[in-house]
């Protein structure tokens, strides 16, 4: 007997199994639905019946339509890193590799504007387990952190020893205020959060590189115990 092997796409990639498939078909339904209809007003019956899928089978896949959200998160992640590595494959200036990294976060979630700005309501509750900063958000928060930590780890930037290890943490809470920004930008294609990132990265590279100042240190140490504050 020949010995059966699963199904491979032209790449030579194993092929999606038919569970793969209707997960990620109710997830692409659920993100189409959200966009069109908003994010309160989509339900996961609704999201099911345009999958072509029973409810049962959607809640199988899916518990709530805050797991959905969780997987969007996690998928953009994953597109922000891919849309970044161009810049970072290219650049070394810390600058130029944060700007890069910060512009290309917003080109992944462009297509997502409209639904973004309706569905910030619930995200923005401190007590929503979709809030970036929630528990249930740790993962997509811990690879956004770990791409900044990239930006910061392969560029010549001359940092404050003791700042370094948070310092990708900031920038990601300053990516977070540009997010915030974007959301309620209603500028032709977002132009003005274009020009707030172009504005705010060259003054970040300033306070970086003189973050290793005798004078500033004391400033330094001010902002890592608030940081340190913040998190207990």
């Amino acid at each position: 007997m020949t010995e059966q092997t699963a199904p491979t796409t032209a790449a030579g990639e194993s092929a999606p199994s038919r569970g793969e498939q209707t997960r990620q078909r109710i997830l692409d339904t659920a993100m189409r639905l959200f966009r069109e209809r908003g994010y309160a007003q989509t339900t996961m019956r609704a999201i099911a019946q345009e999958a072509g899928v029973a409810v049962g089978n959607a809640y199988y896949y899916f518990g709530s339509k805050d797991h959905l959200i969780q997987e969007f998160y996690a998928d953009a992640q994953v597109e922000h890193r891919a849309a970044a590595r161009g810049v970072l494959d290219r650049e070394e200036a810390f600058g130029a590799r944060l700007a890069g990294v910060l512009h290309a976060g917003i080109d992944v979630l462009a297509p997502s504007h409209e639904f973004a700005a309706s569905f910030f309501k619930t995200a923005a509750e401190p007590t929503s387990p979709l809030s970036p900063f929630s528990a249930e958000s740790s993962g997509p928060r811990q690879a956004a952190i770990d791409l900044f930590a990239e930006v910061l780890s392969g560029s010549t930037a001359k940092v404050d020893p003791e700042l370094r290890p948070q310092l990708p943490e900031l920038l990601w809470l300053a990516y977070m205020g540009v997010v915030l920004y974007w959301v309620h930008d209603r500028s032709p294609e977002q132009v003005k959060t274009r020009q707030l990132i172009d504005g705010v990265v060259p003054l970040i590279d300033q306070l970086v590189a003189l973050s290793r100042l005798r004078l500033l240190r004391p400033v330094t140490r001010q902002v890592l115990t608030l940081i340190r504050t913040l998190r207990h």
